[in-house]
């Protein structure tokens, strides 16, 4: 099965994490990005995935009673955000949750565990160029 992950922040708590962690702390977590990533791609669990941009950079989009609505910023008030995504392929949702818990955001932000209702959604489309 695929599942969708979405890596979750707060936006604040994240800027903090950041600016409070040493030069050593960084390369830490750069380096367990790295593992992660070298792990789940080598077992080719991640099909793809990126970061986004923070969430202030958001456009909602709506459409009600015949009428485009625009919004600047994400639709949801709530703390946390979406900062990220990565679409895995595992066995069923125990391997889809292990892979998960052992992403480095997990260790501070959450990880929301989707699977897709059909497995063609979570392929990507290529276009020619």
């Amino acid at each position: 099965m695929k599942y969708m992950m979405l890596i979750c922040i707060d936006e604040v708590e994240r800027r903090q994490h950041v600016e409070r962690r040493t030069s050593e702390e960084a390369a830490e977590t750069r380096r367990q990005m790295g593992a992660w990533l070298a792990d789940t791609d080598g077992r080719g669990v991640r099909l793809h995935g990126g970061e986004l941009q923070p969430a202030s950079s958001a456009t909602t989009v709506r459409q009600r009673d015949g009428q485009l609505l625009v919004t600047d910023g994400p639709f949801a008030e709530t703390k946390e955000q979406i900062a990220g995504y990565d679409v895995i392929e595992c066995a069923n949702l125990e391997e889809a949750i292990e892979v998960a818990s052992r992403h480095p955001v997990a260790q501070w932000g959450s990880i929301e565990v989707r699977p897709f209702v059909d497995d063609q959604q979570a392929v990507p489309i290529l276009r020619g160029s």
